[in-house]
C-alpha cells in the first residue's frame, strides 16, 4: 500500500475532518507495511448529538478488543463475507472507516524467481478512498485507545486485475459519506450498503492505471519510505 496524499493538514482538508486529530502531523510516505500506522477516517456522534469526522493514526492489522494478543491480525477483509465472518461482522456493523491512499502495490512472479512490483493508482494522482474496518481497544497505559484497521477487498477489475485477483474497494466521495455514517447497522441495512460499495468500486476500478516500479520497494528493511522514487515508473530516467 502507498500513502502519499500530502501532509496531515492536506488530508484534514480533503475529508473536512472536524475534530482535533492525532494524524495532523502526518507526512507522506510511499510504502506502508502491515503492523505499522497509517491515517484512517472515522465518524462518531458525541453526547450532544453533534457529528464528528476524525482523521487519526491506526495500526494496519485488525485487532478487535475480544481477540487474543497472539491471534491473527488480518490486513484485508473480503467484501463478500464482511457481514458474516466472525472477525469482521462487528467492525462492519459499527466500525467502518476510510483508508486514504494515492495507490497500492501488487507483485507478479518474474522469470528469475523474484517478484516484480507494480503500482496501481489514479492517472491524475487523485486521492483514493479505500473502504476499511476499524476496531479499538484500551491502550496498555489505560489512558487512551489503540485503533487498528483492515482494508476491504473485492475481485480485481481492469488495471488491478492485470496483476492480482483482489484489489481494495475504492469509494466515491458520495459513497464515503454513506460508508462512514455512524451508528450500528440494522440487519436490513447491510445488503443495500454492500450493493452500493460493490457498484461504485466496480466503476472506479475502470479508472485506475498500473505500471512497473523498481524492486527496491520489495525490501522493507532497507527501503526509504519517504523516497518518491518508490512509485516512479520503471522506465523513467
Amino acid at each position: 500500500m502507498n500513502l502519499s496524499p500530502g501532509n496531515g493538514d492536506g488530508m484534514l482538508h480533503a475529508y473536512l475532518a472536524t475534530s482535533q486529530d492525532r494524524a495532523a502531523e502526518w507526512n507522506p510516505v510511499y510504502s506502508i507495511a502491515p503492523r505499522t500506522k497509517a491515517p484512517v477516517v472515522r465518524e462518531f456522534v458525541d453526547d450532544e448529538g453533534e457529528l464528528h469526522r476524525t482523521l487519526e493514526m491506526a495500526r494496519w492489522g485488525l485487532h478487535p478488543s475480544w481477540a487474543k494478543d497472539k491471534g491473527p491480525r488480518p490486513i484485508n477483509a473480503r467484501m463478500e463475507t464482511i457481514a458474516t465472518n466472525g472477525m469482521f461482522r462487528g467492525p462492519f456493523s459499527s466500525g467502518r472507516g476510510i483508508v486514504p491512499m494515492t495507490g497500492y502495490y501488487e507483485w507478479v512472479e518474474a522469470e528469475d524467481g523474484g517478484k516484480d512490483p507494480f503500482f496501481i493508482h489514479h492517472p491524475d494522482g487523485e486521492l483514493l478512498h479505500a473502504a476499511g474496518l476499524t476496531a479499538a481497544r484500551k491502550s496498555e497505559d489505560g489512558e487512551g485507545w489503540d485503533v487498528t484497521f483492515t482494508i476491504v477487498t473485492r475481485e480485481a477489475r481492469d488495471a488491478g486485475g492485470e496483476v492480482h485477483d483482489r484489489m481494495p474497494v475504492f469509494l466515491t466521495e458520495e459513497a464515503v459519506a454513506e460508508w462512514l455514517a455512524p451508528g450500528k447497522l440494522e440487519a436490513e441495512q447491510k445488503d443495500p450498503l454492500l450493493a452500493v460499495i460493490d457498484d461504485v468500486s466496480t466503476s472506479l476500478a475502470s479508472e485506475l492505471k498500473t505500471y512497473a516500479v523498481d524492486r527496491q520497494v520489495n525490501n522493507v528493511r532497507t527501503l526509504d519510505r519517504t523516497d518518491p522514487s518508490l512509485i516512479a515508473p520503471l522506465d523513467a530516467d
